[in-house]
Formats: C-alpha cells, structure tokens, sequence
C-alpha cells in the first residue's frame, strides 16, 4: 500500500502544469520574405485612355487578352491608379474608391509590334499616350510616385466646406449654432469654427462630422 502511495506521489509531481501545457502545443510560424520579381530588359510602363468610367473593365478585358493570348512573357501589369478617399456626407463617413487619373490605365510591358496589337486592340483602349503614333514610357521616378501614392495607408478626407465659409453645427453642446470655418486639419479629421458669442468670436475645435455647409 506504501508503495503504491509512493508511486502516485510521484506521477502526481511529474504532470506537466497548464502552463506547461500551453507552451508545448506553441507553433512558431515563419513568415516567408517576398521575393523581388525581375522584369526582362526593355519593361518599361505605359499610359492607355480608354472611356471615363470603363477603366476597371478595360483592365480585366486587357488582363484576360494577356492570358488567352499567351503574351505574359511581354505584359507583366494592368494598373488602374485609385486612392482612398473618406466622404463626410449628411452626418455619415463612406468610404470610396476614386480613381487618380480618370480614363487613364497603367500597363508594364516590353512594347513591340505583338504587344502593341494586343493592347490596341483590347475593348476600350482608344489608344496609347505618346507623340504621333509613337508611344511614351513613364520615368519610373513617375511610376513609383503614381505606385506610393495608391499604397497610402490613410485615406484622403474630402469635405464640404473650407476655410471661411459659414457652417452650421449639427451636434455637440454647440448644435444649431453658427459660425465661421478658421482651420482644417485633414489629419486629425478636426475643424475649428468661430462662432460669436455675446459679441465675441470663440474658436471651438470640432470633428468634421459635427458641422455641415449652410
């Protein structure tokens, strides 16, 4: 009987804790590094107009010409240049979708006589940007400019008014009183308004959804 008590002590202070436990179960995850992709000699990035409004079907049309033609070895990327852009409207935040250059599309490629023909003659192109019928490469100073530009984490804040009109407050301990837009901060999304009070003008700092345009 002593001898199985003995035992059962000694099973009972070799039994791994919880936290024992939990760190055997632990998995460590190795995230694998992007490997940077090497375009031939002679890629270089050109303009495309195609209708206002058509540039994302355009886009899809070119991409699956490129596929269905066999020509992913001469056109590497179709890019429609947008940006974030945060719409203050009727007391609501929308988040939308603008696009940078309206009518204008962006393609990587190794410009010959077949890669031409495919992208002139994809539904939509009107044509290439460039001098005669000689099209124009981007700088790449320029493509990474347009590139930065779409990656931008904060999106860009459009709002109704600016600085010196007359806004009307909508909420807050303020609401229904008027006044004068001094300053915009598009960072912090805050406005500050002068309004009058027993003949003098206070500045009251405010989000942009607390005021809207008379």
């Amino acid at each position: 009987m002593a001898q199985k008590k003995k035992l059962g002590a000694t099973a009972k202070k070799n039994k791994p804790s919880s936290k024992q436990k939990k760190q055997s179960h632990q998995v460590v995850v190795e995230i694998p590094e992007i490997p940077v992709i090497e375009r031939p000699e002679g890629t270089e990035w050109f303009v495309i107009h195609s209708y206002s409004g058509y540039e994302n079907k355009v886009q899809k049309n070119l991409m699956y010409r490129t596929e269905s033609m066999g020509m992913q070895d001469k056109i590497f990327q179709v890019v429609v240049p947008t940006e974030e852009e945060v719409e203050l409207k009727d007391g609501q935040r929308r988040t939308i979708e603008r696009r940078v250059f309206p009518g204008y599309i962006l393609v990587e490629m190794i410009l010959d006589e077949d890669s031409w023909y495919v992208v002139r003659n994809t539904p939509g192109v009107t044509g290439f940007v460039g001098s005669g019928n000689k099209p124009t490469a981007l700088r790449q100073e320029e493509v990474d400019k347009i590139l930065k530009r779409m990656e931008a984490q904060a999106p860009i804040i459009k709002v109704s008014f600016k600085v010196g009109q007359r806004v009307r407050i909508v909420e807050g301990p303020f609401e229904d009183f008027m006044g004068t837009v001094d300053e915009i901060d598009l960072e912090r999304a805050r406005v500050k308004v002068l309004v009058n009070f027993f003949g003098r003008e206070t500045p009251i700092e405010l989000d942009f959804l607390q005021v809207e345009r008379t």
